[in-house]
């Protein structure tokens, strides 16, 4: 049951990255263009998406002490900002700023055969997978005491 109804939410979420026009790297290149072309739709897509959401979660917490399909909530609980988190948020920002794409829309964008896709999702498996495989360099808590 639990596939199904992480299957159903990701084309739900596939979908909705189509008919927001997420999945059309010019419009996503456009909103990133402020000084430029610069298209304010996805601001809104945005921002409905976080309208819905929102209280969505806040329902969903307040009335269950656990998930639907799990044991309980996974919540992140770090709050400070490492380096590996900002330098792979500049990462990610830049990626989207050259290419129009992210994750989501890019492998929603696959099968539409959207242009640069064939070459942009390869890019971020192999990115991706170099992540996983790249020893950490970052000194832990441990480390940097001594």
């Amino acid at each position: 049951m639990q596939q199904i109804f992480a299957l159903l939410s990701g084309l739900l979420f596939g979908l909705g990255l189509i008919v927001s026009g997420m999945a059309d790297p010019a419009k996503v290149l456009n909103f990133l263009d402020l000084f430029g072309r610069w298209d304010p739709s996805l601001a809104f897509v945005m921002g409905g998406a976080i309208a819905v959401t929102a209280p969505g979660f806040a329902l969903l917490f307040a009335n269950r002490q656990t998930p639907y399909f799990d044991q309980k909530f996974r919540l992140p609980t770090r709050s400070d900002l490492e380096p590996k988190l900002i330098t792979g948020a500049a990462i990610f920002g830049i990626g989207w700023g050259l290419g129009g794409f992210c994750p989501g829309p890019a492998l929603t964008a696959l099968p539409l055969a959207a242009s640069g896709t064939l070459i942009f999702v390869p890019a971020m498996l192999i990115g991706m997978w170099a992540a996983r495989h790249t020893p950490d360099l970052t000194p832990t808590a441990k480390e940097g005491a001594s």
